[in-house]
């Protein structure tokens, strides 16, 4: 099954990508890989989740967060490539979660990214990857992930 069939079955609709918030390319390629800057939560209202994981918002909600970062990714990505197909490997995902000071959990927070790769992807989907809890992200933010596509 093709990647796109694969979100169509998991009922995942991918948005329409809009233009990078400041100076920088959404997507970078070099060679065969491609550098994927950091994409936010962007729900399907358009709005994002916002704010800190801990007192104010639970694992739950960030994995929720992480998940519609990937999705935001994914239609990125299908509008640099024209096809999802064409994607050999996820190489690395860098996750960073903004949470409250003693939040330990921002690598429980990002599987549900790495999950939502697997799901579409398989094994082409697995990647290595690092998880940050940081005290702030733009436009107050949930979760940021980039990540480096093999094509």
């Amino acid at each position: 099954m093709k990647a796109e069939q694969r979100l169509e079955a998991l009922g995942i609709v991918l948005p329409e990508v809009s233009p990078p918030k400041a100076m920088y390319l959404p997507v970078k390629r070099v060679g065969n890989l491609l550098f994927v800057s950091g994409h936010l939560p962007v729900k399907e209202d358009g709005t994002i989740y916002t704010g800190k994981l801990g007192k104010e918002h639970g694992v739950e909600y960030g994995q929720a967060a992480a998940r519609r970062c990937m999705i935001s990714m994914l239609a990125t990505l299908k509008a640099e490539l024209g096809d999802l197909d064409s994607i050999k490997n996820f190489v690395k995902l860098l996750s960073f979660v903004a949470c409250e000071d003693g939040f330990d959990q921002p690598h429980m927070v990002t599987n549900a990214a790495s999950e939502l790769l697997f799901d579409v992807f398989g094994d082409a989907g697995r990647h290595a990857r690092s998880a940050l809890g940081t005290n702030q992200l733009p436009l107050d933010a949930t979760v940021e992930i980039e990540a480096i596509v093999e094509v």
